[in-house]
């Protein structure tokens, strides 16, 4: 991140991001993974409705409340300068609730947010079983969110998950309704391959964001794949949370096998490592200022 552009606003610094395209943004599953990726040199980061859920040992089918969100996101941008692109699930509510959303979000110093036009109960975008509201229940709330920001630089991202529901020209068809009702920036999920991420390109002429969500509907493309196909955000929703998780049940399984975790060592973060990262050392030196 450039000095300079920490005195922009959130929204400022992810368009900015994407002009220099592609922007990877990975999925951070708590603040201290926020501030890893600010320190390894990604330029945006990711908060995942998907990983706020399970992390919390529910599914992602809108259990969670825009509440929960909000907290959350608060949290990481409290202590990162990355800007930080937030899921919003289909907006907790209706227009008046999308607005409400918006705002919230801005207070929390989000950069901005993707709306989703599945009905609730909602689903996973790789999942069956989903249904759509009609175009124009979603074009409204795009319009809401739009028209409701307060800095009009935050970012207002539709998502339509019609790929999967009815089909490819659907999904073309909604990402240019939701354009012209106000959105910056187009998600298409579960595109089914390369081809069908070119033609969408294609057809779509606006910032689109690819997800990359591993076991999925989509092919795993390159970030210079989709680079070259036109794509501005390569997003990696899930990665780091998946591998975490797998690190837990291996370190679980090896204290409960061996009655140790010696042989652990190797794979852990360090004390040091994570008094680093957590700053300690800046911390203990302001305490100590304060008795000078």
């Amino acid at each position: 991140m450039n000095p300079s552009e920490t005195y922009l606003s959130p929204g400022k610094k992810l368009r900015i991001c994407w002009e220099q395209a592609p922007v990877v943004i990975p999925g951070v599953f708590n603040p201290l993974v926020a501030r890893m990726a600010e320190q390894l040199g990604f330029r945006a980061i990711y908060l995942s409705g998907g990983a706020l859920s399970a992390g919390t040992g529910v599914p992602d089918v809108g259990l969670l409340s825009l509440t929960d969100f909000v907290t959350e996101a608060s949290k990481i941008t409290q202590i990162t300068h990355l800007p930080l692109l937030c899921d919003a699930d289909t907006g907790f509510g209706d227009v008046l609730n999308v607005e409400r959303t918006v705002h919230l979000m801005i207070r929390a110093g989000v950069a901005g947010i993707h709306l989703e036009d599945q009905e609730m109960p909602k689903r996973c975008g790789h999942l069956s079983g989903k249904s759509l509201v009609a175009p124009q229940a979603m074009a409204a709330k795009v319009k809401a969110a739009a028209q409701s920001r307060t800095d009009k630089e935050f970012v207002i991202i539709a998502r339509t998950d019609a790929r999967g529901v009815n089909g490819f020209d659907d999904a073309v068809a909604r990402a240019n309704l939701y354009l012209e009702a106000g959105a910056d920036a187009i998600f298409p999920e579960a595109l089914a391959s390369k081809e069908e991420f070119a033609e969408f390109s294609r057809r779509v002429q606006a910032p689109l964001l690819a997800n990359m969500t591993e076991f999925g509907k989509s092919p795993l493309l390159t970030q210079q794949e989709l680079a070259d196909l036109g794509y501005k955000m390569v997003l990696y929703p899930l990665s780091a949370f998946r591998v975490a998780m797998r690190a837990a049940e291996t370190a679980l399984q090896a204290i409960f096998r061996d009655g140790h975790q010696k042989n652990l060592l190797p794979t852990m973060q360090t004390r040091a490592e994570l008094y680093d990262l957590l700053q300690y050392s800046d911390f203990e030196a302001r305490d100590r200022h304060y008795f000078e």
